[in-house]
């Protein structure tokens, strides 16, 4: 038996309704290191594929925001515990994307596994932060409870590529809402194979649905696509007028829009508090008589 063999080569393909299909258009583009290096071809995102994205994650909303937080919280756990299996592949596909050493890129992985454990916590609490009863004038009871906003197309961070990636992505399906993720355009093969992981971590199929390819060219269907309900810019940049012209795209049915913050002044590692989770939540506020005494001294 010959002791030389020629290696696998892996095939990095989207992630659509819990799926792995090819770009419908064919094309696949080329993803290099920090040095010029080959790393891989990746699918070239088309608007068909955007579409499809879409229609995926609006199938998965009404299951996904229909089930309990402290379900949401299971799933979200479960794909730290999946993430924790592969941390090997992810070291090294992190190392090789941001040009890191062994050494730190493990450390992102770590502290990547560890935002899903945090917002996992937070599925279950971000209500009683948000919500609660509000004193009014009168005999009402008057409860604001938060509800997610909807589908949510969200652009990767292009630098930090995974744990930019996963601090972008968690919060959004913490809260209910489904996503459309972007994948760094320069650097996509992490959030690539963060589908593998979703994939087998009891996330519904749909829920998080993940395209590679040129920002722009994928980002700008998106934005003005009528069954988008939100976007975050957080992988547009501040500079080249993208963000900008994404952002009057998604004026046209009134989406909610997180701008994006100038990369010097992103710290990703930081604890993320609160933000990017009310971003995308909706409050109904409810009023309710408190009806009348009886003799018991309860209400009726």
């Amino acid at each position: 038996m010959s002791d030389t063999r020629l290696s696998v080569f892996k095939t990095y393909k989207l992630y659509v309704g819990g799926k792995f299909p090819r770009s419908e258009s064919g094309r696949v583009y080329e993803v290099t290191d920090k040095k010029g290096n080959w790393l891989a071809n990746v699918p070239l995102s088309s608007r068909k594929d955007a579409r499809d994205a879409v229609v995926a994650a609006r199938k998965a909303f009404g299951g996904w925001s229909g089930a309990t937080a402290y379900n949401r919280g299971q799933v979200l756990y479960r794909v730290a515990e999946m993430l924790e299996g592969r941390k090997e592949q992810f070291v090294r596909e992190v190392a090789e994307s941001e040009g890191l050493s062994k050494a730190k890129a493990a450390a992102v992985v770590d502290a990547a596994i560890d935002r899903w454990v945090w917002y996992a916590g937070w599925t279950d609490k971000i209500a009683q932060v948000v919500g609660g009863g509000n004193p009014v004038a009168g005999p009402f009871f008057n409860l604001s409870s938060p509800e997610p906003t909807g589908v949510v197309v969200v652009l990767a961070p292009q630098e930090s590529s995974f744990l930019g990636l996963v601090s972008v992505i968690a919060p959004v399906i913490a809260t209910g809402n489904t996503a459309v993720v972007v994948a760094s355009e320069r650097a996509p093969l992490p959030a690539l194979s963060l589908g593998e992981v979703l994939a087998t971590s009891d996330l519904p199929g749909g829920v998080v649905n993940v395209l590679s390819g040129r920002t722009a060219e994928i980002a700008t269907p998106l934005a003005a696509h009528q069954d988008v309900n939100a976007i975050d810019l957080a992988g547009a940049g501040t500079d080249d007028g993208l963000a900008k012209e994404l952002e009057i795209a998604a004026a046209d049915n009134l989406k909610r829009v997180l701008r994006p913050q100038p990369v010097d002044e992103v710290d990703w590692a930081a604890t993320p508090g609160t933000d990017r989770m009310t971003a995308f939540l909706e409050t109904k506020t409810v009023w309710h008589p408190t009806g009348a005494l009886g003799a018991s001294g309860s209400s009726y």
